[in-house]
């Protein structure tokens, strides 16, 4: 039997060269599942991604979900990506080991926490407050170029990375401090501002608060206050009425890992990428 994938619809584009299909998994003509592939225009034209890779439950386990991945890229390298990405649920274990297999590897992951009823205790001496208005342009000017750079370290163009990196800030904050169900906030230490967390409610709601970033003063790193940060954040969050808290942190962040999973932050999906040579 040769499992192949077959259109369903026209190839779909859209602005900047984006494209998109979806297919159909086939064993001879028998429909076994689906896939849908797009170009990730947010990483540049030359980055593909499997949107989603489903195989009927009575199909699984001969190598179907395999061939339709590979078909998959090679749809992609005719459209030009030299890369390809894709998400999986931290539960699927099948999907993972078939990502491994491909040889995908984690680009980054989501991670989130079910909050404790009560709310935790900062370290003696510190205390977290409202970031002021003109704290908030310069933070904003340092986190356009800190998050754009984070891209270009793994490969985004540039241009795309700060166009990503804009074009996320005007949506997510475009109030600065007075956007609705956003809170940034500023940690002091005896005194001295010490760092800073963005802590917003998730959209659509019920999916609890996220922390859009974390950073300590270069000047005060190594002495725990990104643990006091996250704490801070999950004061924030309970406060709002939110009972969980999630984040994103890139799979080579060693030292932010460990430190989510100490304060028991559990992965919910990885980001993983492939070149395709």
């Amino acid at each position: 039997m040769t499992t192949t994938i077959r259109p369903t619809e026209p190839l779909q584009q859209g602005a900047e060269g984006a494209k998109s299909r979806t297919y159909d998994v086939c064993v001879n003509s028998r429909r076994v599942g689906r896939i849908k592939i797009a170009t990730d225009t947010r990483f540049g034209a030359g980055t593909g991604r499997i949107g989603e890779l489903w195989i009927d439950e009575a199909d699984r386990g001969r190598g179907r979900g395999t061939v339709a991945a590979l078909a998959a890229e090679e749809v992609l390298r005719g459209w030009g990506c030299g890369q390809v990405g894709l998400t999986v649920p931290a539960d699927a274990r099948a999907a993972l080991r078939l990502a491994g297999a491909l040889g995908y590897v984690e680009r980054s992951r989501n991670m989130v926490k079910q909050l404790p009823p009560t709310a935790p205790e900062l370290p003696v001496g510190t205390v977290g407050r409202p970031m002021s208005a003109a704290e908030f342009e310069q933070w904003r000017r340092a986190d356009l170029e800190t998050y754009a750079q984070s891209w270009i370290d793994r490969g985004v163009p540039e241009a795309q990375a700060r166009t990503k990196a804009e074009s996320e800030h005007r949506a997510l904050l475009p109030d600065g401090v007075a956007t609705a169900g956003v809170h940034l906030r500023v940690l002091e230490d005896r005194g001295s501002a010490v760092g800073s967390v963005w802590v917003a409610r998730r959209t659509p709601p019920g999916e609890g608060a996220y922390v859009f970033d974390v950073r300590v003063a270069e000047e005060y790193r190594g002495r725990g206050h990104g643990r006091s940060l996250m704490l801070l954040a999950e004061r924030v969050a309970l406060a709002d009425g939110m009972d969980a808290l999630g984040l994103h942190v890139f799979a080579d962040n060693t030292p932010a890992l460990r430190l989510y999973e100490s304060l028991g932050y559990r992965p919910t999906r990885y980001h993983q990428y492939k070149s395709l040579l």
